[in-house]
Protein backbone atom coordinates (compact mmCIF):
# COMPACT_ATOMS: atom_id res chain seq x y z
CA UNK A 1 0.00 0.00 0.00
CA UNK A 2 1.54 2.98 -1.24
CA UNK A 3 1.51 6.43 1.17
CA UNK A 4 0.57 4.37 4.00
CA UNK A 5 2.33 7.65 6.49
CA UNK A 6 0.12 10.06 4.76
CA UNK A 7 -3.13 8.79 6.32
CA UNK A 8 -4.87 9.91 9.39
CA UNK A 9 -5.21 8.83 12.57
CA UNK A 10 -8.42 7.14 11.89
CA UNK A 11 -8.12 6.26 7.91
CA UNK A 12 -4.97 3.98 9.75
CA UNK A 13 -7.10 2.33 12.48
CA UNK A 14 -10.18 1.27 10.06
CA UNK A 15 -7.49 -0.45 7.97
CA UNK A 16 -6.04 -2.23 11.13
CA UNK A 17 -9.18 -3.06 12.13
CA UNK A 18 -10.60 -4.35 9.18
CA UNK A 19 -6.80 -6.29 9.21
CA UNK A 20 -6.16 -4.71 5.33
CA UNK A 21 -2.81 -4.18 6.26
CA UNK A 22 -0.12 -5.02 9.51
CA UNK A 23 0.78 -3.60 12.30
CA UNK A 24 4.36 -4.15 11.67
CA UNK A 25 3.62 -2.54 7.90
CA UNK A 26 2.37 0.44 9.58
CA UNK A 27 5.36 0.73 11.82
CA UNK A 28 8.10 0.15 9.04
CA UNK A 29 6.44 2.80 7.16
CA UNK A 30 6.32 5.25 9.75
CA UNK A 31 10.18 4.25 10.41
CA UNK A 32 11.11 4.13 6.60
CA UNK A 33 9.61 7.92 6.85
CA UNK A 34 11.46 8.59 9.88
CA UNK A 35 15.12 7.62 8.57
CA UNK A 36 14.64 9.63 5.56
CA UNK A 37 13.08 12.93 6.91
CA UNK A 38 15.03 12.90 10.37
CA UNK A 39 18.16 13.83 8.98
CA UNK A 40 16.64 17.38 7.63
CA UNK A 41 14.00 18.10 10.56
CA UNK A 42 15.52 16.75 13.83
CA UNK A 43 12.08 16.53 15.83
CA UNK A 44 13.07 13.49 17.96
CA UNK A 45 15.61 12.76 20.56
CA UNK A 46 15.02 9.06 21.07
CA UNK A 47 13.59 6.39 19.14
CA UNK A 48 13.70 2.50 19.29
CA UNK A 49 12.79 0.51 15.95
CA UNK A 50 13.43 -2.85 16.44
CA UNK A 51 11.53 -2.43 20.00
CA UNK A 52 8.48 -1.12 17.88
CA UNK A 53 8.58 -4.00 15.17
CA UNK A 54 8.93 -6.92 17.91
CA UNK A 55 5.82 -5.18 19.47
CA UNK A 56 3.83 -4.68 16.16
CA UNK A 57 4.45 -8.38 15.18
CA UNK A 58 3.70 -9.83 18.55
CA UNK A 59 0.46 -7.61 17.73
CA UNK A 60 -0.26 -9.37 14.41
CA UNK A 61 0.21 -12.70 15.63
CA UNK A 62 -3.12 -11.96 18.27
CA UNK A 63 -5.30 -9.57 15.72
CA UNK A 64 -7.08 -6.47 15.97
CA UNK A 65 -8.12 -5.49 19.22
CA UNK A 66 -11.74 -4.07 19.18
CA UNK A 67 -11.72 -2.75 22.71
CA UNK A 68 -8.14 -0.78 22.21
CA UNK A 69 -9.14 2.69 20.18
CA UNK A 70 -5.50 2.94 19.44
CA UNK A 71 -4.74 -0.67 18.35
CA UNK A 72 -1.23 -0.53 16.21
CA UNK A 73 -0.87 3.10 15.43
CA UNK A 74 2.53 4.48 15.89
CA UNK A 75 2.46 7.70 17.75
CA UNK A 76 5.58 9.91 19.08
CA UNK A 77 5.49 12.15 22.97
CA UNK A 78 7.53 15.00 23.92
CA UNK A 79 9.97 14.34 26.07
CA UNK A 80 8.97 16.42 28.94
CA UNK A 81 6.72 13.59 29.98
CA UNK A 82 7.98 10.56 31.87
CA UNK A 83 8.24 7.36 29.81
CA UNK A 84 9.96 3.90 31.58
CA UNK A 85 11.32 2.63 28.11
CA UNK A 86 12.73 6.20 26.66
CA UNK A 87 14.81 8.83 28.30
CA UNK A 88 13.13 11.98 29.81
CA UNK A 89 15.64 14.80 28.75
CA UNK A 90 13.24 17.92 28.52
CA UNK A 91 15.92 18.89 26.18
CA UNK A 92 18.11 19.68 29.24
CA UNK A 93 21.50 18.53 29.75
CA UNK A 94 20.95 18.37 33.29
CA UNK A 95 18.66 15.40 32.31
CA UNK A 96 20.03 13.48 29.56
CA UNK A 97 20.91 10.25 30.59
CA UNK A 98 17.45 10.33 33.33
CA UNK A 99 15.29 7.18 32.87
CA UNK A 100 12.11 6.80 34.76
CA UNK A 101 11.15 3.95 36.28
CA UNK A 102 7.33 4.90 35.55
CA UNK A 103 5.13 5.83 32.76
CA UNK A 104 3.04 9.03 33.23
CA UNK A 105 -0.60 8.27 33.59
CA UNK A 106 -1.28 9.63 30.11
CA UNK A 107 1.33 7.25 28.62
CA UNK A 108 -0.02 4.84 30.40
CA UNK A 109 -3.51 5.13 28.61
CA UNK A 110 -1.48 5.23 25.50
CA UNK A 111 -0.26 2.05 25.88
CA UNK A 112 -3.72 0.55 27.41
CA UNK A 113 -5.12 1.74 24.55
CA UNK A 114 -3.03 -0.21 21.79
CA UNK A 115 -0.67 2.58 20.83
CA UNK A 116 3.00 1.99 19.38
CA UNK A 117 5.06 4.88 21.25
CA UNK A 118 7.83 5.19 18.60
CA UNK A 119 10.15 7.89 20.28
CA UNK A 120 10.31 10.73 22.22
CA UNK A 121 10.48 14.34 20.80
CA UNK A 122 12.77 17.43 20.89
CA UNK A 123 11.86 20.26 22.55
CA UNK A 124 12.96 23.55 23.83
CA UNK A 125 14.39 23.12 27.14
CA UNK A 126 12.14 22.47 30.05
CA UNK A 127 9.32 23.62 27.52
CA UNK A 128 10.38 27.08 27.80
CA UNK A 129 10.68 28.41 24.53
CA UNK A 130 8.76 29.53 21.14
CA UNK A 131 10.89 28.20 18.59
CA UNK A 132 12.68 24.61 19.54
CA UNK A 133 16.13 25.98 19.25
CA UNK A 134 16.23 25.88 22.93
CA UNK A 135 16.88 22.46 23.08
CA UNK A 136 20.53 21.51 24.45
CA UNK A 137 20.56 18.69 22.09
CA UNK A 138 19.68 20.57 18.40
CA UNK A 139 17.15 22.59 16.40
CA UNK A 140 14.12 21.80 14.81
CA UNK A 141 13.00 22.36 11.86
CA UNK A 142 9.65 23.15 9.99
CA UNK A 143 8.73 20.65 7.49
CA UNK A 144 7.37 23.09 5.53
CA UNK A 145 10.19 24.86 5.01
CA UNK A 146 13.33 23.99 6.83
CA UNK A 147 14.86 27.39 7.04
CA UNK A 148 12.66 28.41 9.75
CA UNK A 149 11.59 27.12 13.00
CA UNK A 150 8.38 24.67 13.91
CA UNK A 151 7.33 26.93 16.83
CA UNK A 152 7.80 25.73 20.32
CA UNK A 153 8.38 24.17 22.71
CA UNK A 154 6.84 21.16 21.11
CA UNK A 155 8.18 22.32 17.74
CA UNK A 156 9.60 18.46 17.22
CA UNK A 157 6.20 16.89 18.38
CA UNK A 158 4.35 19.33 15.41
CA UNK A 159 7.13 19.04 12.72
CA UNK A 160 6.58 15.10 13.51
CA UNK A 161 3.42 14.65 12.55
CA UNK A 162 3.77 17.21 9.65
CA UNK A 163 6.53 15.09 8.55
CA UNK A 164 4.61 11.69 8.41
CA UNK A 165 6.87 10.47 11.08
CA UNK A 166 3.86 9.14 12.63
CA UNK A 167 -0.05 9.56 13.31
CA UNK A 168 -0.50 12.15 16.51
CA UNK A 169 1.74 13.14 19.09
CA UNK A 170 1.38 14.52 22.86
CA UNK A 171 2.78 17.97 23.19
CA UNK A 172 2.47 20.03 26.10
CA UNK A 173 0.97 23.73 26.65
CA UNK A 174 2.01 26.09 29.16
CA UNK A 175 1.56 29.52 27.36
CA UNK A 176 0.87 28.16 23.82
CA UNK A 177 3.79 25.37 23.39
CA UNK A 178 0.68 23.57 21.39
CA UNK A 179 -1.17 25.68 19.39
CA UNK A 180 1.72 27.71 18.63
CA UNK A 181 3.62 25.00 16.65
CA UNK A 182 0.61 23.81 15.70
CA UNK A 183 -0.25 26.96 13.77
CA UNK A 184 3.45 26.64 12.38
CA UNK A 185 3.83 23.05 10.99
CA UNK A 186 -0.03 23.51 9.32
CA UNK A 187 -1.34 20.47 11.64
CA UNK A 188 -3.88 20.45 14.90
CA UNK A 189 -3.04 21.53 18.66
CA UNK A 190 -5.60 21.01 21.39
CA UNK A 191 -4.71 22.43 24.80
CA UNK A 192 -7.65 20.72 27.00
CA UNK A 193 -9.03 22.78 29.97
CA UNK A 194 -6.77 22.48 33.18
CA UNK A 195 -6.95 19.46 35.03
CA UNK A 196 -9.01 17.59 31.80
CA UNK A 197 -5.44 15.53 31.46
CA UNK A 198 -3.53 14.29 34.04
CA UNK A 199 -0.06 15.76 34.89
CA UNK A 200 1.15 13.14 36.64
CA UNK A 201 4.43 12.31 35.33
CA UNK A 202 4.75 15.82 33.08
CA UNK A 203 7.89 17.14 34.11
CA UNK A 204 6.72 20.62 35.80
CA UNK A 205 7.48 24.29 34.52
CA UNK A 206 4.63 26.02 35.66
CA UNK A 207 2.32 24.11 37.73
CA UNK A 208 -0.65 26.10 37.73
CA UNK A 209 -0.51 26.47 33.48
CA UNK A 210 0.79 23.34 32.14
CA UNK A 211 -1.40 21.26 30.34
CA UNK A 212 -0.39 17.89 28.29
CA UNK A 213 -2.93 17.49 24.53
CA UNK A 214 -2.71 16.25 21.18
CA UNK A 215 -1.54 17.13 18.10
CA UNK A 216 -2.85 15.60 14.97
CA UNK A 217 -3.40 16.31 10.91
CA UNK A 218 -7.02 16.74 11.88
CA UNK A 219 -9.99 17.52 14.67
CA UNK A 220 -10.96 13.45 14.69
CA UNK A 221 -8.12 12.62 15.09
CA UNK A 222 -7.33 14.71 18.27
CA UNK A 223 -11.30 13.67 19.31
CA UNK A 224 -10.22 10.16 19.33
CA UNK A 225 -6.52 11.17 21.44
CA UNK A 226 -8.46 13.18 24.16
CA UNK A 227 -11.00 10.26 24.13
CA UNK A 228 -8.13 8.10 25.53
CA UNK A 229 -5.98 10.12 27.70
CA UNK A 230 -8.83 12.35 29.68
CA UNK A 231 -10.09 11.54 33.12
CA UNK A 232 -9.64 11.94 36.72
CA UNK A 233 -6.29 10.84 38.40
CA UNK A 234 -6.12 10.34 41.99
CA UNK A 235 -2.46 10.65 41.65
CA UNK A 236 -2.72 14.37 40.72
CA UNK A 237 -4.46 16.55 42.83
CA UNK A 238 -5.36 18.96 40.49
CA UNK A 239 -6.79 16.47 38.12
CA UNK A 240 -10.56 17.04 38.20
CA UNK A 241 -13.24 14.38 38.72
CA UNK A 242 -15.15 15.21 35.42
CA UNK A 243 -17.45 13.29 33.03
CA UNK A 244 -15.68 12.62 30.05
CA UNK A 245 -18.21 12.75 27.08
CA UNK A 246 -17.04 10.83 23.68
CA UNK A 247 -15.49 13.54 21.50
CA UNK A 248 -15.18 11.80 18.68
CA UNK A 249 -19.22 10.84 18.46
CA UNK A 250 -19.54 14.53 18.94
CA UNK A 251 -17.99 15.30 16.01
CA UNK A 252 -20.37 12.96 14.30
CA UNK A 253 -23.60 14.05 16.10
CA UNK A 254 -22.93 17.89 15.20
CA UNK A 255 -23.10 18.35 11.58
CA UNK A 256 -24.07 22.40 11.05
CA UNK A 257 -22.81 25.16 12.52
CA UNK A 258 -26.15 27.32 12.12
CA UNK A 259 -26.50 29.84 14.43
CA UNK A 260 -23.51 28.98 16.46
CA UNK A 261 -22.05 32.30 17.81
CA UNK A 262 -18.43 32.86 17.17
CA UNK A 263 -16.77 36.01 19.33
CA UNK A 264 -14.16 38.31 18.14
CA UNK A 265 -12.06 40.11 20.36
CA UNK A 266 -11.15 43.59 19.26
CA UNK A 267 -8.44 43.82 21.33
CA UNK A 268 -6.69 40.06 19.35
CA UNK A 269 -8.07 41.39 15.88
CA UNK A 270 -6.51 44.80 15.12
CA UNK A 271 -3.05 45.46 13.78
CA UNK A 272 -1.22 42.80 16.07
CA UNK A 273 -0.74 40.28 12.77
CA UNK A 274 1.10 40.18 9.55
CA UNK A 275 -1.02 40.17 6.77
CA UNK A 276 -0.86 37.25 5.25
CA UNK A 277 -1.89 36.01 8.62
CA UNK A 278 -4.81 38.09 8.62
CA UNK A 279 -6.17 37.31 5.28
CA UNK A 280 -5.76 33.29 5.95
CA UNK A 281 -7.66 34.03 9.62
CA UNK A 282 -10.61 35.98 7.92
CA UNK A 283 -10.96 33.19 5.14
CA UNK A 284 -11.70 30.41 8.03
CA UNK A 285 -14.11 33.55 9.73
CA UNK A 286 -15.90 33.77 5.95
CA UNK A 287 -16.53 29.93 5.87
CA UNK A 288 -17.61 30.13 9.22
CA UNK A 289 -20.28 32.56 7.96
CA UNK A 290 -20.92 30.47 5.09
CA UNK A 291 -21.75 27.70 7.62
CA UNK A 292 -24.40 29.66 9.04
CA UNK A 293 -23.14 31.19 12.08
CA UNK A 294 -23.43 34.43 13.21
CA UNK A 295 -20.29 36.70 14.09
CA UNK A 296 -20.47 39.18 17.07
CA UNK A 297 -17.72 41.39 18.44
CA UNK A 298 -16.66 40.79 22.24
CA UNK A 299 -14.33 42.89 24.36
CA UNK A 300 -11.80 41.93 26.81
CA UNK A 301 -10.22 44.66 28.41
CA UNK A 302 -7.71 42.91 29.96
CA UNK A 303 -6.00 40.82 27.14
CA UNK A 304 -2.88 43.57 26.78
CA UNK A 305 -1.79 42.46 29.89
CA UNK A 306 -1.73 38.90 29.59
CA UNK A 307 1.45 37.91 28.40
CA UNK A 308 3.25 39.75 31.28
CA UNK A 309 1.01 38.34 33.79
CA UNK A 310 2.05 35.38 32.30
CA UNK A 311 5.89 35.47 32.06
CA UNK A 312 5.92 36.55 35.57
CA UNK A 313 3.61 33.73 37.09
CA UNK A 314 5.05 30.74 34.43
CA UNK A 315 9.17 32.27 34.98
CA UNK A 316 7.76 32.23 39.62
CA UNK A 317 6.78 28.54 39.29
CA UNK A 318 9.85 27.65 36.97
CA UNK A 319 12.08 28.99 39.36
CA UNK A 320 10.23 27.22 42.29
CA UNK A 321 10.22 23.78 39.85
CA UNK A 322 13.29 23.77 38.69
CA UNK A 323 15.03 23.86 41.84
CA UNK A 324 15.56 20.57 42.33
CA UNK A 325 17.80 20.51 39.76
CA UNK A 326 20.91 21.19 41.58
CA UNK A 327 23.59 18.38 40.92
CA UNK A 328 22.34 15.91 44.17
CA UNK A 329 18.92 14.62 42.66
CA UNK A 330 18.88 13.75 39.08
CA UNK A 331 21.70 13.33 36.45
CA UNK A 332 24.81 15.77 35.43
CA UNK A 333 26.77 17.25 38.64
CA UNK A 334 30.34 18.80 38.78
CA UNK A 335 32.27 16.56 40.37
CA UNK A 336 35.21 19.26 41.50
CA UNK A 337 33.59 21.44 43.20
CA UNK A 338 35.28 21.97 46.63
CA UNK A 339 31.96 22.29 48.89
CA UNK A 340 28.34 21.57 48.19
CA UNK A 341 27.07 25.63 46.92
CA UNK A 342 29.99 25.66 44.42
CA UNK A 343 28.66 21.99 43.44
CA UNK A 344 25.06 23.80 43.14
CA UNK A 345 26.07 26.75 40.95
CA UNK A 346 28.81 24.92 38.83
CA UNK A 347 26.29 22.31 38.02
CA UNK A 348 23.43 24.56 37.64
CA UNK A 349 25.60 26.62 35.68
CA UNK A 350 27.45 24.06 33.51
CA UNK A 351 24.06 21.98 32.89
CA UNK A 352 21.03 24.58 32.23
CA UNK A 353 20.67 26.86 28.84
CA UNK A 354 20.63 30.22 28.68
CA UNK A 355 16.93 30.91 28.71
CA UNK A 356 16.27 28.50 31.76
CA UNK A 357 18.48 30.08 34.08
CA UNK A 358 16.99 33.83 32.49
CA UNK A 359 14.24 32.83 33.61
CA UNK A 360 14.90 31.35 36.96
CA UNK A 361 16.55 34.44 37.82
CA UNK A 362 13.74 36.63 36.91
CA UNK A 363 11.33 34.48 38.61
CA UNK A 364 13.54 34.15 41.80
CA UNK A 365 13.08 37.99 41.57
CA UNK A 366 9.59 38.41 41.26
CA UNK A 367 8.61 36.34 44.34
CA UNK A 368 11.61 37.82 46.69
CA UNK A 369 10.89 39.53 49.55
CA UNK A 370 10.29 43.68 48.79
CA UNK A 371 8.67 42.74 45.33
CA UNK A 372 6.51 39.76 45.55
CA UNK A 373 3.43 42.26 45.48
CA UNK A 374 4.77 44.50 42.91
CA UNK A 375 5.19 41.96 40.48
CA UNK A 376 3.29 38.15 41.16
CA UNK A 377 0.62 39.12 43.27
CA UNK A 378 -0.07 41.91 40.30
CA UNK A 379 0.25 39.34 37.96
CA UNK A 380 -2.14 37.00 40.00
CA UNK A 381 -4.61 39.83 40.04
CA UNK A 382 -4.67 40.33 36.49
CA UNK A 383 -4.93 36.66 35.84
CA UNK A 384 -8.17 36.54 37.91
CA UNK A 385 -9.57 40.06 35.71
CA UNK A 386 -8.59 37.62 32.42
CA UNK A 387 -10.75 34.83 33.69
CA UNK A 388 -13.50 37.23 34.05
CA UNK A 389 -13.26 38.63 30.55
CA UNK A 390 -13.77 35.71 29.07
CA UNK A 391 -16.33 34.75 31.68
CA UNK A 392 -18.55 38.11 30.26
CA UNK A 393 -17.40 37.04 26.68
CA UNK A 394 -19.09 33.51 26.64
CA UNK A 395 -22.16 35.02 28.04
CA UNK A 396 -22.69 36.63 24.64
CA UNK A 397 -21.03 33.80 22.42
CA UNK A 398 -20.61 29.91 22.25
CA UNK A 399 -16.84 30.21 20.91
CA UNK A 400 -13.95 32.85 20.42
CA UNK A 401 -11.58 32.71 17.94
CA UNK A 402 -8.66 34.35 17.26
CA UNK A 403 -5.52 34.31 15.43
CA UNK A 404 -2.77 31.56 17.13
CA UNK A 405 0.60 33.89 16.28
CA UNK A 406 1.11 37.09 14.69
CA UNK A 407 2.56 35.81 11.88
CA UNK A 408 3.73 32.34 9.87
CA UNK A 409 7.17 30.82 10.93
CA UNK A 410 10.20 32.97 11.47
CA UNK A 411 13.85 32.13 10.54
CA UNK A 412 15.95 30.45 12.32
CA UNK A 413 18.06 32.43 14.52
CA UNK A 414 15.59 35.32 13.83
CA UNK A 415 14.31 36.04 17.66
CA UNK A 416 16.79 33.74 19.47
CA UNK A 417 19.13 36.64 20.81
CA UNK A 418 15.72 38.83 21.48
CA UNK A 419 14.05 37.36 24.48
CA UNK A 420 11.70 40.15 24.36
CA UNK A 421 10.87 39.60 21.03
CA UNK A 422 10.94 36.17 20.99
CA UNK A 423 8.25 36.08 24.18
CA UNK A 424 5.83 38.15 21.92
CA UNK A 425 4.96 35.19 19.39
CA UNK A 426 2.93 33.93 22.41
CA UNK A 427 0.70 37.62 22.21
CA UNK A 428 -2.47 35.60 21.27
CA UNK A 429 -1.87 32.14 23.73
CA UNK A 430 -0.94 33.02 26.95
CA UNK A 431 -3.93 34.45 28.35
CA UNK A 432 -5.78 30.97 27.70
CA UNK A 433 -3.37 29.29 29.94
CA UNK A 434 -3.93 31.96 32.89
CA UNK A 435 -7.58 31.34 32.28
CA UNK A 436 -7.33 27.84 32.55
CA UNK A 437 -9.65 27.37 29.21
CA UNK A 438 -9.17 24.37 26.06
CA UNK A 439 -8.38 25.99 23.24
CA UNK A 440 -7.44 24.39 19.36
CA UNK A 441 -5.42 25.77 16.56
CA UNK A 442 -6.69 24.55 13.00
CA UNK A 443 -4.71 25.16 9.91
CA UNK A 444 -6.25 28.35 8.12
CA UNK A 445 -4.61 28.61 5.41
CA UNK A 446 -0.93 29.16 3.77
CA UNK A 447 0.72 33.24 3.49
CA UNK A 448 0.77 34.28 0.40
CA UNK A 449 4.25 35.79 0.78
CA UNK A 450 5.57 33.10 2.94
CA UNK A 451 3.95 30.52 1.80
CA UNK A 452 3.85 28.94 5.33
CA UNK A 453 0.71 27.33 7.01
CA UNK A 454 -0.91 30.30 9.44
CA UNK A 455 -3.45 28.36 12.52
CA UNK A 456 -6.11 30.28 13.57
CA UNK A 457 -7.95 28.91 17.19
CA UNK A 458 -11.05 28.18 18.83
CA UNK A 459 -11.54 29.11 22.18
CA UNK A 460 -14.60 27.43 24.75
CA UNK A 461 -15.67 27.46 28.07
CA UNK A 462 -14.19 25.16 30.80
CA UNK A 463 -14.36 21.47 29.62
CA UNK A 464 -16.59 22.39 26.31
CA UNK A 465 -13.95 20.26 24.34
CA UNK A 466 -16.66 18.91 21.86
CA UNK A 467 -17.84 21.76 20.85
CA UNK A 468 -14.46 22.88 20.09
CA UNK A 469 -13.59 19.92 18.06
CA UNK A 470 -16.73 19.79 16.45
CA UNK A 471 -16.41 22.92 15.27
CA UNK A 472 -13.20 23.01 13.63
CA UNK A 473 -14.02 19.23 11.93
CA UNK A 474 -16.65 21.34 10.21
CA UNK A 475 -14.47 24.02 9.42
CA UNK A 476 -11.61 22.24 8.16
CA UNK A 477 -14.06 20.41 5.95
CA UNK A 478 -15.08 23.56 4.21
CA UNK A 479 -11.49 25.11 4.18
CA UNK A 480 -8.83 23.84 1.82
CA UNK A 481 -6.57 21.03 2.30
CA UNK A 482 -2.80 22.66 2.50
CA UNK A 483 -1.33 20.18 0.47
CA UNK A 484 2.56 18.56 0.93
CA UNK A 485 5.23 20.09 3.28
CA UNK A 486 7.73 21.61 0.83
CA UNK A 487 10.82 21.30 3.26
CA UNK A 488 10.07 17.41 2.76
CA UNK A 489 11.08 17.37 -0.84
CA UNK A 490 14.64 17.98 1.03
CA UNK A 491 14.54 14.56 2.83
Amino acid sequence: MTDIVKKSLLEIRELLKRGEVKVLDVVNSCFDQLEKSEPVINALVSWNKEACQTMAQEMDKTGPDSQKPLWGVPITIKDVICTNDFPTTCGSKILQDYRPCYDATLVEKLRQAGAIIMGKNNMDEFAMGSSTENSAFKTTKNPWDIQRVPGGSSGGSAASVAAWQCYASIGTDTGGSIRQPASFCGINGLKPTYGRVSRFGLVAYGSSLDQAGPMTRNARDAALMLNVISGHDPKDSTSAPKHVPDFLQATYQQTSLKGLRIGLPNQYWKGRMSQETSQCCTNVLNAARNAGCKVVEVDMPHADMGIAAYYIIAMAEASSNLARYDGVKYGVRDKDSKDILEMYRKTRSMALGEEVQRRIMIGTYVLSAGYYDAYYKKAAQIRRLILEDYMRAFESCDIICAPASPSTAFKIGENIHDPLQMYMTDIFTTSLNLAGLPGMTIPAGLGNESGMPAGIQIFAPAFQEATILSTAHILESALPPLGIPAGLTAS
